[in-house]
């Protein structure tokens, strides 16, 4: 009864480590990714731009306050010596600065920058988790691949030693299983290291070692692309494109810069008011003063050694390549979709092609395995044909693994990969 309830609750928890899923991994790196961190850190250093480019528009105010020892001394005259106080209050209200109103204006695109930046590393993460976490599973794929292989060639090795000292097979057979099972076990041990470091650069994302994780149900359709037509995806992500949009925001900073070096060549006028009071501390008396000013101040800029009109053409030519980048980012999301697109729609075409193969290569070994045993085919035959359905498998795997990635990278393409999608993804995931 205990070991059956031990059996039991090994299994529960076998069922536990298991259920670890896509979803669950997307979740744990939103937590943990330090690269995610960081972008989350920038976009709350971003938002404050908008705040520090309205601060310009608004009123400074100011306290000063001095305390000075002084000493008089008048030809002819008896020296004094006293103590003087000092302080104010004053307050500089911007009546017309256009600079500090294009500033106000490039905050908030910086902001609105930062926030776009932020959603470009939220679908980044998707991708990255998406493509660690379907790498292990090809990785885990590989290996039991190459150990099914080896176990099968050990097992066509134990046959060919049986048959080779009861005289139906020559030495050749026996070292023909011999050099596959050798080579099998070299692929084990290299299959082994790369689902090691697949799995760590998985714990590089998520901050802690991976649980086993649910690999791609067998038999799974997978969906062609909606809408079916590629110029429309194109067409998507010239628009929606995270980096379309970033360049988009780049391009309107600098248009606003090219207008805030032009704005160096007017006038300023500010409303200014100030308060001050001071006392004289003597041994005759202790004269006190207040004063109240206030008034408009108007500043007109004449010359400044050229620097204006320099900066003019610096930032002229910086919208020049503002509108190159722009149009750079629109090509590349272009051809990002385009070539997503293809991986869907060639990985669905290449999925079909290869489960014909495996059923092929099925076929071709057991009927290599028949002929081995009433002597028409040799050894070297079910080993070829044991490597091929290996290969075909593995294959198989990668394609899937390929075509849903190819389909996450789509809707990056186009600026529309959400949760949502991952959690599409994850219905087709089983123990």
């Amino acid at each position: 009864m205990k070991r059956v309830l031990a059996l039991c609750v090994a299994g529960l928890c076998s069922s536990l480590v298991w259920s670890a899923d896509l979803l669950d991994v997307y979740r744990d790196a939103v937590v943990n990714d330090a690269q995610f961190a960081a972008a989350r850190a920038e976009f709350e250093a971003g938002r404050e731009r908008v705040v520090q480019g309205r601060a310009g528009l608004l009123p400074n105010i100011g306290a000063s306050g001095s305390v000075t020892r002084n000493r008089v001394d008048p030809s002819g005259g008896r020296a004094d010596t006293f103590t003087s106080n000092a302080w104010g209050v004053q307050l500089t209200q911007p009546i017309y600065r256009q600079q500090n109103r294009i500033v106000a204006q490039q905050g908030a695109l910086q902001t609105e920058f930062a926030e776009v930046q932020f959603e470009l590393a939220r679908q980044d993460l998707i991708l990255r988790v998406s493509e660690a976490y379907f790498n292990v599973l090809n990785a885990q794929d590989a290996l039991d691949a190459v150990t099914q292989l080896r176990t099968a060639a050990a097992e066509q090795l134990e046959i060919a030693t049986t048959s080779f000292e009861v005289g139906t097979v020559t030495i050749t057979d026996v070292h023909e299983a011999q050099s596959r099972f050798d080579l099998a076990s070299a692929q084990v041990i290299a299959a082994e290291s790369e689902l090691e470091l697949r799995r760590q650069n998985l714990t590089r994302i998520i901050g802690r070692e991976p649980d086993a994780i649910a690999g791609l149900r067998p038999g799974i359709e997978l969906s062609a692309p909606s809408p079916a037509n590629p110029s429309d995806w194109i067409s998507a992500a010239e628009l929606g494109s995270f980096g379309v949009q970033l360049q988009h925001i780049a391009r309107e900073i600098a248009t606003r810069e090219v207008e805030r070096a032009r704005a160096g060549h007017y006038p300023t006028v500010d409303l200014v008011a100030n308060q001050s009071w001071s006392n004289r501390q003597n041994n005759v008396n202790t004269p006190r003063s207040n004063s109240t000013a206030i008034g408009v101040q108007l500043n007109v800029p004449l010359y400044a050694g050229g620097a204006i009109s320099s900066r003019e053409r610096e930032t002229a030519a910086l919208l020049v390549k503002a509108d190159s980048d722009l149009e750079d980012a629109r090509r590349n999301a272009a051809l990002n979709a385009r070539q997503a697109y293809l991986g869907v729609t060639s990985g669905m075409a290449r999925i079909k092609a290869l489960e014909a193969a495996e059923i092929s290569s099925l076929s071709a070994l057991e009927a290599n395995r028949l002929g081995y045993e009433v002597g028409v085919r040799i050894n070297i035959d079910v080993l070829n044909s044991q490597t091929q359905l290996a290969d075909t498998r593995q294959e198989l795997a990668r394609a899937r693994y390929d075509t849903v990635l190819a389909q996450l990278r789509l809707k990056a393409a186009a600026g529309t990969l959400e949760e949502e999608d991952l959690q599409v993804v994850n219905s087709l995931l089983g123990e």
